[in-house]
Protein backbone atom coordinates (compact mmCIF):
# COMPACT_ATOMS: atom_id res chain seq x y z
CA UNK A 1 0.00 0.00 0.00
CA UNK A 2 1.23 3.48 -0.88
CA UNK A 3 2.36 5.29 2.26
CA UNK A 4 2.25 8.68 0.56
CA UNK A 5 -1.06 10.08 1.62
CA UNK A 6 -2.43 12.95 3.62
CA UNK A 7 -1.24 12.79 7.22
CA UNK A 8 1.98 10.87 6.51
CA UNK A 9 5.01 12.34 8.29
CA UNK A 10 8.41 12.38 6.56
CA UNK A 11 11.65 12.76 8.47
CA UNK A 12 9.77 13.17 11.70
CA UNK A 13 8.82 16.76 10.81
CA UNK A 14 7.11 17.14 7.40
CA UNK A 15 3.39 16.38 7.65
CA UNK A 16 1.97 15.77 4.17
CA UNK A 17 -1.20 17.61 3.20
CA UNK A 18 -2.56 17.57 -0.36
CA UNK A 19 -0.73 16.46 -3.49
CA UNK A 20 -0.30 19.53 -5.69
CA UNK A 21 1.70 18.31 -8.70
CA UNK A 22 3.28 15.32 -10.40
CA UNK A 23 6.56 15.38 -12.30
CA UNK A 24 8.79 13.03 -14.23
CA UNK A 25 10.42 11.54 -11.15
CA UNK A 26 8.06 12.22 -8.28
CA UNK A 27 5.04 13.89 -6.75
CA UNK A 28 4.93 17.26 -5.02
CA UNK A 29 2.99 17.62 -1.79
CA UNK A 30 1.97 20.58 0.29
CA UNK A 31 3.28 19.90 3.79
CA UNK A 32 3.70 21.49 7.19
CA UNK A 33 7.21 21.77 8.61
CA UNK A 34 6.44 21.06 12.26
CA UNK A 35 9.91 22.16 13.41
CA UNK A 36 10.05 25.60 11.79
CA UNK A 37 6.29 26.06 11.69
CA UNK A 38 5.96 26.90 8.02
CA UNK A 39 4.26 25.49 4.95
CA UNK A 40 6.58 23.93 2.39
CA UNK A 41 6.51 21.89 -0.79
CA UNK A 42 7.87 18.35 -0.53
CA UNK A 43 8.86 16.52 -3.69
CA UNK A 44 9.00 12.77 -3.09
CA UNK A 45 10.65 10.31 -5.46
CA UNK A 46 8.00 7.84 -6.58
CA UNK A 47 8.38 4.48 -4.80
CA UNK A 48 7.75 2.67 -8.10
CA UNK A 49 11.04 3.98 -9.53
CA UNK A 50 12.98 4.30 -6.31
CA UNK A 51 14.90 1.14 -7.18
CA UNK A 52 16.29 2.80 -10.33
CA UNK A 53 19.75 4.11 -9.37
CA UNK A 54 19.92 6.71 -12.15
CA UNK A 55 16.68 8.37 -11.02
CA UNK A 56 17.82 8.39 -7.41
CA UNK A 57 21.15 9.99 -8.35
CA UNK A 58 19.42 12.62 -10.48
CA UNK A 59 17.07 13.34 -7.61
CA UNK A 60 20.00 13.87 -5.24
CA UNK A 61 21.67 16.01 -7.87
CA UNK A 62 18.60 18.25 -8.00
CA UNK A 63 19.02 18.86 -4.28
CA UNK A 64 22.75 19.56 -4.60
CA UNK A 65 22.49 21.80 -7.65
CA UNK A 66 19.48 23.82 -6.53
CA UNK A 67 20.62 24.19 -2.92
CA UNK A 68 23.62 26.13 -4.19
CA UNK A 69 21.49 28.59 -6.15
CA UNK A 70 20.30 31.74 -4.42
CA UNK A 71 18.16 33.92 -6.66
CA UNK A 72 14.72 35.51 -6.26
CA UNK A 73 13.52 33.79 -9.45
CA UNK A 74 14.61 30.27 -8.42
CA UNK A 75 12.52 28.24 -5.98
CA UNK A 76 14.61 27.81 -2.82
CA UNK A 77 15.59 24.35 -1.58
CA UNK A 78 15.43 23.92 2.20
CA UNK A 79 16.22 20.28 2.89
CA UNK A 80 16.85 16.82 1.47
CA UNK A 81 16.36 13.49 3.16
CA UNK A 82 15.94 9.75 2.77
CA UNK A 83 13.71 7.60 4.91
CA UNK A 84 13.07 3.89 4.49
CA UNK A 85 13.89 3.96 0.74
CA UNK A 86 11.95 7.19 0.23
CA UNK A 87 13.97 10.16 -1.03
CA UNK A 88 12.43 13.60 -0.66
CA UNK A 89 13.27 17.21 -1.39
CA UNK A 90 11.87 20.09 0.69
CA UNK A 91 11.56 23.46 -0.99
CA UNK A 92 9.83 26.81 -0.99
CA UNK A 93 6.09 26.59 -1.56
CA UNK A 94 5.35 29.00 -4.40
CA UNK A 95 1.89 30.51 -4.28
CA UNK A 96 1.30 30.48 -8.02
CA UNK A 97 0.53 28.30 -11.01
CA UNK A 98 2.65 26.74 -13.75
CA UNK A 99 2.95 28.78 -16.91
CA UNK A 100 1.66 25.75 -18.83
CA UNK A 101 -1.68 26.01 -17.02
CA UNK A 102 -1.93 29.74 -17.73
CA UNK A 103 -1.25 29.37 -21.47
CA UNK A 104 -3.61 26.41 -21.76
CA UNK A 105 -6.38 28.42 -20.07
CA UNK A 106 -5.85 31.84 -21.68
CA UNK A 107 -3.96 31.17 -24.90
CA UNK A 108 -1.64 33.85 -26.31
CA UNK A 109 -0.32 36.27 -23.69
CA UNK A 110 0.19 40.07 -23.85
CA UNK A 111 3.65 41.08 -25.01
CA UNK A 112 4.49 42.89 -21.76
CA UNK A 113 3.76 39.76 -19.73
CA UNK A 114 5.89 37.70 -22.11
CA UNK A 115 8.72 40.22 -21.78
CA UNK A 116 8.50 40.09 -17.97
CA UNK A 117 8.39 36.28 -17.78
CA UNK A 118 11.21 35.91 -20.31
CA UNK A 119 13.37 38.46 -18.50
CA UNK A 120 12.92 36.91 -15.05
CA UNK A 121 13.48 33.38 -16.33
CA UNK A 122 16.60 34.51 -18.18
CA UNK A 123 18.00 36.11 -15.02
CA UNK A 124 17.31 32.89 -13.11
CA UNK A 125 19.10 30.87 -15.78
CA UNK A 126 21.95 33.35 -15.70
CA UNK A 127 22.41 32.73 -11.98
CA UNK A 128 22.35 28.97 -12.55
CA UNK A 129 24.82 29.13 -15.43
CA UNK A 130 27.22 31.32 -13.48
CA UNK A 131 27.03 28.78 -10.66
CA UNK A 132 27.97 26.06 -13.15
CA UNK A 133 24.54 24.48 -13.69
CA UNK A 134 22.60 23.97 -16.93
CA UNK A 135 18.88 23.35 -16.36
CA UNK A 136 18.30 21.23 -19.52
CA UNK A 137 14.51 21.09 -19.12
CA UNK A 138 13.20 24.64 -19.36
CA UNK A 139 9.48 24.45 -20.20
CA UNK A 140 6.22 26.12 -19.10
CA UNK A 141 5.51 23.42 -16.52
CA UNK A 142 8.76 24.31 -14.73
CA UNK A 143 8.08 28.05 -14.65
CA UNK A 144 5.75 29.13 -11.86
CA UNK A 145 4.02 32.51 -12.00
CA UNK A 146 2.64 34.18 -8.87
CA UNK A 147 -0.32 36.58 -8.70
CA UNK A 148 2.01 39.61 -8.61
CA UNK A 149 3.86 38.44 -11.74
CA UNK A 150 6.94 36.98 -10.05
CA UNK A 151 8.56 34.06 -11.89
CA UNK A 152 10.02 31.07 -10.05
CA UNK A 153 12.09 28.56 -12.02
CA UNK A 154 11.78 25.05 -10.61
CA UNK A 155 12.68 21.40 -11.22
CA UNK A 156 16.40 21.04 -11.75
CA UNK A 157 15.85 17.28 -11.75
CA UNK A 158 17.87 16.65 -14.91
CA UNK A 159 20.27 19.55 -14.46
CA UNK A 160 23.89 18.96 -15.35
CA UNK A 161 27.04 20.67 -14.15
CA UNK A 162 28.90 22.74 -16.75
CA UNK A 163 32.06 20.74 -16.07
CA UNK A 164 30.40 17.79 -17.79
CA UNK A 165 29.67 15.70 -14.71
CA UNK A 166 26.35 13.94 -14.71
CA UNK A 167 24.63 10.62 -15.11
CA UNK A 168 23.73 10.61 -18.80
CA UNK A 169 25.37 8.27 -21.27
CA UNK A 170 26.95 9.42 -24.52
CA UNK A 171 24.28 10.22 -27.06
CA UNK A 172 21.44 10.06 -24.53
CA UNK A 173 18.79 12.69 -25.18
CA UNK A 174 17.36 14.16 -21.97
CA UNK A 175 14.56 16.72 -21.93
CA UNK A 176 11.12 17.40 -23.35
CA UNK A 177 11.01 17.14 -27.20
CA UNK A 178 8.82 20.25 -27.61
CA UNK A 179 11.49 22.38 -25.89
CA UNK A 180 14.62 20.48 -26.91
CA UNK A 181 17.45 22.40 -28.54
CA UNK A 182 18.80 21.18 -31.89
CA UNK A 183 22.12 20.18 -30.34
CA UNK A 184 20.37 18.15 -27.63
CA UNK A 185 18.19 16.47 -30.26
CA UNK A 186 21.40 15.45 -32.04
CA UNK A 187 22.75 13.89 -28.86
CA UNK A 188 25.27 16.65 -28.16
CA UNK A 189 25.94 18.06 -24.71
CA UNK A 190 23.59 20.75 -23.43
CA UNK A 191 25.03 24.17 -22.60
CA UNK A 192 23.68 27.47 -21.36
CA UNK A 193 22.77 28.24 -24.98
CA UNK A 194 20.52 25.17 -24.96
CA UNK A 195 18.55 26.63 -22.05
CA UNK A 196 18.19 29.88 -24.02
CA UNK A 197 16.78 27.99 -26.99
CA UNK A 198 14.20 26.36 -24.72
CA UNK A 199 13.35 29.77 -23.26
CA UNK A 200 12.84 31.03 -26.81
CA UNK A 201 10.39 28.18 -27.43
CA UNK A 202 8.52 29.04 -24.23
CA UNK A 203 8.33 32.71 -25.21
CA UNK A 204 7.16 31.86 -28.74
CA UNK A 205 4.43 29.65 -27.24
CA UNK A 206 3.33 32.45 -24.91
CA UNK A 207 3.10 34.90 -27.81
CA UNK A 208 1.14 32.57 -30.09
CA UNK A 209 -0.73 30.28 -27.71
CA UNK A 210 0.72 27.14 -29.33
CA UNK A 211 4.00 25.25 -29.45
CA UNK A 212 6.09 26.16 -32.47
CA UNK A 213 7.25 22.57 -32.99
CA UNK A 214 4.56 19.99 -32.36
CA UNK A 215 4.62 16.91 -34.59
CA UNK A 216 2.89 13.55 -34.31
CA UNK A 217 5.67 11.77 -32.41
CA UNK A 218 8.48 12.80 -30.04
CA UNK A 219 11.07 11.79 -32.64
CA UNK A 220 9.40 13.86 -35.38
CA UNK A 221 9.17 16.82 -33.00
CA UNK A 222 12.87 16.55 -32.11
CA UNK A 223 13.80 16.37 -35.81
CA UNK A 224 11.72 19.48 -36.47
CA UNK A 225 13.78 21.31 -33.86
CA UNK A 226 16.87 20.48 -35.92
CA UNK A 227 15.57 21.08 -39.44
CA UNK A 228 12.49 23.34 -39.50
CA UNK A 229 12.27 27.10 -38.98
CA UNK A 230 9.80 28.22 -36.30
CA UNK A 231 6.46 29.66 -37.45
CA UNK A 232 6.57 33.46 -37.77
CA UNK A 233 5.56 35.47 -34.74
CA UNK A 234 2.37 37.57 -34.89
CA UNK A 235 2.76 40.98 -36.54
CA UNK A 236 2.02 42.84 -33.32
CA UNK A 237 5.21 41.41 -31.77
CA UNK A 238 7.81 44.01 -32.75
CA UNK A 239 11.02 45.66 -31.62
CA UNK A 240 13.61 44.01 -29.41
CA UNK A 241 11.21 41.40 -28.03
CA UNK A 242 10.67 39.94 -31.49
CA UNK A 243 14.37 40.11 -32.33
CA UNK A 244 15.47 38.49 -29.06
CA UNK A 245 12.95 35.63 -29.26
CA UNK A 246 14.06 34.92 -32.82
CA UNK A 247 17.70 35.07 -31.76
CA UNK A 248 17.08 32.56 -28.97
CA UNK A 249 15.60 30.21 -31.59
CA UNK A 250 18.70 30.22 -33.79
CA UNK A 251 19.61 26.67 -34.79
CA UNK A 252 23.30 27.32 -34.13
CA UNK A 253 24.12 27.71 -30.46
CA UNK A 254 26.73 30.43 -31.11
CA UNK A 255 24.14 32.63 -32.82
CA UNK A 256 21.98 32.86 -29.70
CA UNK A 257 22.42 35.57 -27.03
CA UNK A 258 25.88 35.59 -25.47
CA UNK A 259 24.55 34.84 -21.98
CA UNK A 260 21.28 34.42 -20.11
CA UNK A 261 22.16 37.23 -17.73
CA UNK A 262 22.71 39.70 -20.56
CA UNK A 263 19.42 38.64 -22.16
CA UNK A 264 17.55 39.15 -18.90
CA UNK A 265 19.09 42.56 -18.34
CA UNK A 266 18.20 43.68 -21.86
CA UNK A 267 14.58 42.65 -21.44
CA UNK A 268 14.33 44.12 -17.94
CA UNK A 269 15.97 47.50 -18.35
CA UNK A 270 16.21 48.50 -21.97
CA UNK A 271 13.65 50.61 -23.84
CA UNK A 272 11.90 49.06 -26.83
CA UNK A 273 14.33 48.93 -29.76
CA UNK A 274 14.01 47.99 -33.40
CA UNK A 275 15.52 44.68 -34.61
CA UNK A 276 18.37 46.61 -36.32
CA UNK A 277 19.19 48.39 -33.05
CA UNK A 278 19.15 45.06 -31.21
CA UNK A 279 21.56 43.55 -33.75
CA UNK A 280 23.88 46.56 -33.40
CA UNK A 281 23.70 46.27 -29.60
CA UNK A 282 24.79 42.61 -29.74
CA UNK A 283 27.73 43.37 -32.03
CA UNK A 284 28.85 46.23 -29.77
CA UNK A 285 28.28 44.20 -26.59
CA UNK A 286 30.34 41.25 -27.79
CA UNK A 287 33.15 43.56 -28.93
CA UNK A 288 33.21 45.22 -25.49
CA UNK A 289 33.19 41.83 -23.75
CA UNK A 290 36.13 40.65 -25.85
CA UNK A 291 38.01 43.89 -25.14
CA UNK A 292 37.34 43.60 -21.41
CA UNK A 293 38.64 40.03 -21.35
CA UNK A 294 41.78 41.16 -23.18
CA UNK A 295 42.34 43.98 -20.69
CA UNK A 296 41.61 41.73 -17.70
CA UNK A 297 44.20 39.22 -18.91
CA UNK A 298 46.96 41.85 -18.65
CA UNK A 299 48.62 42.79 -15.31
CA UNK A 300 47.02 45.89 -13.83
CA UNK A 301 48.96 47.61 -11.09
CA UNK A 302 47.24 50.98 -11.26
CA UNK A 303 43.76 51.63 -9.88
CA UNK A 304 40.83 52.56 -12.04
CA UNK A 305 40.61 49.38 -14.12
CA UNK A 306 37.44 47.98 -12.59
CA UNK A 307 34.99 46.43 -15.06
CA UNK A 308 31.90 44.25 -15.05
CA UNK A 309 33.17 41.30 -17.07
CA UNK A 310 36.20 39.82 -15.29
CA UNK A 311 38.39 37.32 -17.05
CA UNK A 312 37.33 33.74 -16.31
CA UNK A 313 39.38 31.84 -13.76
CA UNK A 314 39.47 28.08 -13.04
CA UNK A 315 36.95 28.67 -10.25
CA UNK A 316 34.54 30.66 -12.46
CA UNK A 317 32.38 28.17 -14.41
CA UNK A 318 30.66 30.81 -16.55
CA UNK A 319 33.49 30.86 -19.12
CA UNK A 320 32.19 27.97 -21.29
CA UNK A 321 28.95 29.87 -21.82
CA UNK A 322 30.10 33.11 -23.33
CA UNK A 323 33.84 33.43 -23.87
CA UNK A 324 34.33 30.72 -26.53
CA UNK A 325 31.55 32.13 -28.69
CA UNK A 326 32.98 35.65 -28.40
CA UNK A 327 36.42 34.48 -29.45
CA UNK A 328 35.09 32.52 -32.43
CA UNK A 329 33.06 35.47 -33.67
CA UNK A 330 35.99 37.81 -33.16
CA UNK A 331 38.23 35.56 -35.26
CA UNK A 332 35.63 35.44 -38.02
CA UNK A 333 35.37 39.23 -38.02
CA UNK A 334 39.15 39.59 -38.24
CA UNK A 335 39.34 37.12 -41.12
CA UNK A 336 36.59 38.99 -42.91
CA UNK A 337 38.39 42.32 -42.50
CA UNK A 338 41.65 40.86 -43.79
CA UNK A 339 39.99 39.23 -46.79
CA UNK A 340 40.98 35.72 -45.72
CA UNK A 341 39.10 32.59 -44.77
CA UNK A 342 39.34 30.76 -41.42
CA UNK A 343 41.56 27.69 -41.55
CA UNK A 344 38.93 25.05 -41.07
CA UNK A 345 35.55 23.91 -42.39
CA UNK A 346 32.49 26.04 -41.67
CA UNK A 347 29.04 24.60 -41.13
CA UNK A 348 25.89 26.45 -42.14
CA UNK A 349 22.22 25.60 -41.95
CA UNK A 350 20.25 26.54 -45.07
CA UNK A 351 16.66 27.66 -45.25
CA UNK A 352 15.73 24.03 -45.81
CA UNK A 353 17.30 23.14 -42.45
CA UNK A 354 20.08 20.98 -43.99
CA UNK A 355 23.50 21.36 -42.42
CA UNK A 356 26.20 21.94 -45.02
CA UNK A 357 29.97 21.81 -44.58
CA UNK A 358 32.00 24.33 -46.59
CA UNK A 359 35.67 23.47 -47.12
CA UNK A 360 36.58 27.10 -47.84
CA UNK A 361 40.06 26.63 -46.37
CA UNK A 362 41.38 24.71 -49.41
CA UNK A 363 41.83 27.70 -51.78
CA UNK A 364 43.26 29.76 -48.92
CA UNK A 365 45.82 27.03 -48.24
CA UNK A 366 46.75 26.86 -51.92
CA UNK A 367 47.32 30.64 -52.08
CA UNK A 368 49.46 30.51 -48.96
CA UNK A 369 51.58 27.65 -50.36
CA UNK A 370 52.09 29.50 -53.65
CA UNK A 371 53.16 32.66 -51.82
CA UNK A 372 55.70 30.74 -49.74
CA UNK A 373 57.08 29.01 -52.84
CA UNK A 374 57.61 32.34 -54.67
CA UNK A 375 59.32 33.79 -51.61
CA UNK A 376 61.67 30.79 -51.39
CA UNK A 377 62.66 31.07 -55.07
CA UNK A 378 63.41 34.79 -54.72
CA UNK A 379 65.50 34.13 -51.63
CA UNK A 380 67.58 31.47 -53.43
CA UNK A 381 68.24 33.65 -56.47
CA UNK A 382 69.65 36.55 -54.42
Amino acid sequence: MNRLQQGYRLGGRYLLGSRIASGGMGDVWRADDEVLDRTVAVKVLRPSIDSEPVFARRFRDEALYTAGLAHPNIATVYDYGEEDHLAYLVMELVDGEPLSVLVRREGAQPTERVRSVMAQAALALGAAHEAGVVHRDVKPANILLTADGTVKLTDFGIARALDGSGHTQTGEVVGTPHYLSPEQALGEAATGASDLYALGIVSHEMLTGRRPFDRNTPVATALAQVNDPPPPLPEHVTGDLRALVEQCLAKRADERPASARELGEQLSDSPVRTPDEVAAHHVEGRALSAERRSVAAEPQDAPGHAHHDPAPTPTTPVAPLAAPRVRRRRRRALHHERGSVPAGPSVTVGEDGVRRVHWAWLPATAVLAATLAVGLVLALTH
